[in-house]
């Protein structure tokens, strides 16, 4: 993983993790709160309900004639009568107890006792606060957050992944291309220099009519890399002349352009088109079209392979006895920066460039390829 993904999985990480922690920790911190709360009532609640009967207790202590008064208890609840000028009059506890007044984490609960039971006219009842419910909510809450963290940590993470794939895709496109740019430069100009050498070495003994063949390939391959990339560039920018073409002579012309190419490999162009098909275009982009099917056609070609060129008043068709195409390539062949097989060079925007073309003119693009074997390119337009 190169620096700059590192760098931006790292952010997105931080920041995806910082979030989500923030927003578990409020919604625990008020589950927490909420339980911790419910707990503490249900507490309160038993502590009013042994209050009441304590006082139920008194009032059958009240009502007895027996000699000798036993207070009620219910540990671990403590309690305390206190009479009508709120004076301590007895309790469970050995030191008085003083109404209203507890200790910290103790609930209490008062009452007033009416009639006077026994000359008590308020009755205290108060229980330490059981902390192991609410203890437990919090290490099932540490365990939760502990829980969820660590899979909110691997999803970020699967998701980071994908976050900087479009950006990591990009970066190879890139490179891919800059590389691709420089041995597609240098081919040609290297070709053209080691010529004019051989001109300049061998001038007044040589014939050099191969060595002028080489540079008119190579100064044509300079051309046609100029003109796709500026097509690429700027195709949805320039001004488009549409007129009536007639298509039979283009493509007469573009393969005396690439004659020179054919015969470099060996191949045998056989071509039968009808005359004066006629094809309401822009040069530029008829050009485009026709030469990349072309130049596609003698560059993924065998040495000494056939180059097949059909025009009729529906469709046009190219066909070589090339290294094909895999099936699992041919959805994406026209993708830009796609090449289905390294093994020549490009940049991959031939067939991006010859879909562009068919889209803005409604054309249909087919493309039939068997590997090993061979590639035909149909393009089927309206009558």
């Amino acid at each position: 993983m190169l620096h700059s993904e590192k760098r931006s999985l790292v952010r997105f990480l931080i920041i995806y993790l910082l979030s989500t922690f923030l927003l578990f920790s409020l919604a625990s911190w008020i589950f927490y709160t909420s339980t911790r709360d419910h707990l503490i009532q249900t507490q309160r609640e038993r502590l009013t309900y042994e209050a009441q009967k304590l006082h139920s207790a008194l009032r059958l202590l009240h009502q007895s004639n027996a000699p000798l008064l036993s207070y009620p208890s219910t540990p671990p609840i403590d309690s305390a009568i206190f009479d009508s000028d709120q004076h301590y009059i007895f309790g469970t506890k050995r030191e008085p107890m003083a109404l209203g007044v507890v200790a910290e984490g103790v609930l209490h609960y008062e009452q007033r006792v009416e009639p006077y039971y026994l000359g008590a006219a308020h009755l205290m009842v108060t229980q330490p606060l059981d902390q192991r419910p609410i203890e437990r909510l919090q290490h099932h809450i540490l365990l939760f957050m502990l829980g969820a963290g660590v899979f909110f940590l691997l999803l970020g993470y699967f998701l980071g992944r994908l976050f900087v794939a479009p950006m990591r895709d990009s970066l190879q496109r890139l490179n891919r291309f800059i590389q691709d740019t420089t041995h597609e430069l240098n081919t040609p100009i290297s070709t053209i220099l080691t010529n004019i050498e051989m001109i300049e070495t061998f001038g007044g003994t040589l014939s050099h009519e191969s060595e002028l063949q080489r540079i008119a390939i190579a100064s044509k391959t300079l051309s046609r890399i100029y003109d796709d990339l500026t097509y690429l560039n700027l195709n949805h920018h320039y001004h488009r002349e549409v007129v009536m073409l007639d298509l039979s002579r283009l493509v007469a012309e573009r393969m005396v352009y690439f004659k020179a190419m054919a015969d470099a490999k060996g191949i045998v162009v056989t071509i039968a088109c009808v005359e004066a098909v006629m094809q309401k275009m822009d040069r530029n982009d008829a050009i485009r079209l026709i030469d990349n099917l072309l130049s596609n056609a003698i560059k993924y070609n065998r040495p000494h392979g056939r180059l097949i060129i059909s025009l009729d008043t529906k469709r046009l068709s190219i066909q070589d006895t090339g290294i094909g195409i895999a099936p699992k390539a041919l959805g994406e062949i026209a993708q830009r920066f796609r090449r289905a097989n390294s093994s020549e060079g490009g940049f991959g925007i031939g067939l991006h460039i010859v879909t562009q073309v068919c889209q803005s003119y409604q054309l249909t693009l087919s493309i039939n390829s068997v590997e090993h074997q061979g590639t035909e390119v149909i393009i089927v337009w309206e009558e």
